[in-house]
């Protein structure tokens, strides 16, 4: 047998602390190879997602090994397993993978087709790897959650309140509940950030540093039927409780980290959910394939010009020290949009 194949990768070692940022290293690894159900996919472009940064925090001080993150991956597919069905070599894909495998900060990455989409045709690589984690989490979370109707006709008169809508998530969440016929009133605090979420299609923009009744009476609206919250929860559970209308929905994308009071809720009617995207890979539901038929949905979209990419920044080439920059960018809670990282160095 021959000497392996190996391949560049963008990883560390040390466990984080609160205040760290991953200090990434470029290491040779095996190149690998895919069975089962696994597409091997030549790795183009790479975003950024708060999941990544916070695998650093996450892992455990005994844990010396290496960790390569990232979720966000468009790329071209050179190989398949044995039980692949959905792609073929030389397919344009995006997709944002699984937490339970190593990321795709490498030339080459391993990934379940069922969690794969086909690239929207119209967009590049860099500006399709901006849409895959925060589509599937405003997807998952209006369609399957929140049970909202993609069909616009049957929520007209409802309205929903995002709360950080500049971010990636709430970038891509703002034009789907728009899509739906929903009535959007964004929340952003900065000049920039009203002016990122207005391009998205709010319909309103209030400040989630002052208190939301007001602002809504203001607009003419005396509550909100959903409620999408996309940073802390807790720092805003009694202004949710106090605009969310009886026997409306909240969704959240991040859990409690103290004890919450719910009683507004309890007698509201209130339904309260979790979305978590990675749910699916991390215990092989039998409904995985949801993810790629979503992802083709978001294409289908974007291919139409009824939604747009949310790429805001670009940075090239993919190696350690860009890397480290797109993770300090996005640790600072200031990034608007997606980050995006392209190409590798020869």
């Amino acid at each position: 047998m021959g000497s392996p194949i190996m391949m560049k990768a963008f990883g560390y070692y040390e466990p984080g602390l609160e205040t760290d940022i991953p200090p990434f290293q470029e290491v040779e690894v095996e190149k690998p190879q895919p069975t089962g159900k696994d597409l091997l996919v030549a790795v183009k472009a790479v975003s950024v997602n708060p999941t990544d940064w916070r695998s650093h925090l996450s892992k455990h001080p005994d844990d010396l090994s290496l960790t390569v993150p990232g979720r966000d991956v468009a790329g071209i597919v050179v190989d398949i397993g044995s039980d692949c069905n959905l792609f073929n070599v030389g397919d344009e894909v995006y997709y944002a993978g699984s937490n339970m495998r190593p990321g795709g900060h490498s030339e080459f990455h391993l990934v379940d087709e069922r969690m794969v989409g086909r690239k929207p045709k119209n967009l590049d690589f860099a500006q399709a790897a901006a849409l895959p984690l925060t589509s599937l989490t405003a997807g998952e979370a209006f369609y399957e959650r929140l049970g909202i109707s993609r069909n616009a006709s049957d929520n007209e008169g409802n309205s929903m309140l995002i709360i950080g809508a500049a971010g990636g998530v709430g970038s891509i969440a703002t034009q789907l509940a728009k899509l739906a016929g929903l009535k959007v009133i964004a929340t952003a605090s900065r000049p920039e950030s009203v002016s990122w979420v207005k391009s998205n299609g709010a319909d309103h923009v209030i400040n989630h540093r002052q208190p939301f009744g007001p602002q809504l009476k203001g607009l003419g609206l005396a509550g909100v039927h959903y409620i999408f919250v996309l940073n802390h929860i807790d720092e805003h559970m009694d202004e949710m409780a106090e605009v969310i209308l009886p026997q409306g929905k909240i969704c959240s994308i991040l859990p409690f980290e103290k004890p919450p009071e719910l009683q507004k809720l309890f007698s509201k009617s209130v339904t309260l959910v979790w979305e978590m995207m990675f749910t699916r890979p991390m215990f092989q539901t039998d409904d995985m394939i949801e993810q790629h038929l979503l992802l083709n949905e978001i294409a289908d979209l974007v291919d139409a010009g009824k939604i747009h990419t949310t790429i805001a920044e670009r940075i090239e080439p993919i190696n350690a020290a860009n890397l480290l920059e797109a993770y300090r960018k996005s640790k600072s809670g200031t990034a608007i949009g997606k980050i995006v990282l392209e190409g590798f160095e020869k």
